[in-house]
């Protein structure tokens, strides 16, 4: 038997879920002082430094 191909919907599927799984592991577990801290490069913590600025904007 030779080896079938994916078709173009079940490629697309393979990838969005790969993604899916890298996203949530990005944005789960994370604590501070533990070895799973993102770096501040990461663009998570940049998008979380924003949000907590405009936050806190709109409190005052």
């Amino acid at each position: 038997m030779g080896v079938t191909r994916l078709k173009r919907k079940d490629r697309r599927n393979k990838t969005t879920a790969k993604k899916e799984v890298q996203f949530l592991k990005l944005g789960r577990n994370i604590e501070t002082g533990s070895r799973s801290e993102m770096p501040a490069t990461a663009q998570i913590v940049k998008n979380n430094a924003i949000l907590d600025k405009l936050e806190a904007g709109l409190k005052k």
